[in-house]
């Protein structure tokens, strides 16, 4: 079994949690994870599966990809930049969720046009195939 910093994922979701302003009960409720379960996350207790992480995110509308990082589900040096720029867009507050959407779809541009495949287009997507950022294509 891989080890995983799931307290540092625990913190992690902690304050995430407490930005966007949800009790532990609410975020539960809100990710369809038991109030207990949850809280054990956020202490390093329990390792949560890619699913709960995912349904956590969505709750926080957070990306889903940086929980999976945090987690040690992903590759963290080969998804990083990536994953911390659409994390960045979809936590800034000040954006709604139109403007977040347009701001990651120019970015994806940006990528492509680059030569860098995006893999993820909605930020808060499963985690089939690889999720990084791939070499520049030639051609």
């Amino acid at each position: 079994m891989a080890s995983l910093n799931v307290g540092n994922l625990g913190e992690y979701l902690r304050e995430q949690r407490r930005n966007a302003q949800l009790s532990l009960r609410q975020l539960a409720d809100a990710a369809g994870v038991s109030n207990p379960y949850l809280s054990q996350i956020e202490r390093g207790l329990r390792k949560p599966s890619a699913e709960v992480l995912q349904q956590v995110a969505k709750a926080l509308r957070i990306s889903a990809e940086t929980l999976y990082v945090r987690a040690g589900i992903l590759d963290a040096e080969r998804d990083r930049d990536e994953v911390e720029t659409r994390a960045v867009i979809l936590a800034d507050p000040t954006l709604n969720e139109r403007q977040k959407q347009v701001l990651l779809q120019i970015y994806e541009s940006f990528r492509k046009e680059n030569g860098f495949e995006v893999a993820v287009g909605d930020g808060g997507g499963d985690i089939g195939g690889d999720a990084g950022p791939r070499e520049p294509t030639t051609g």
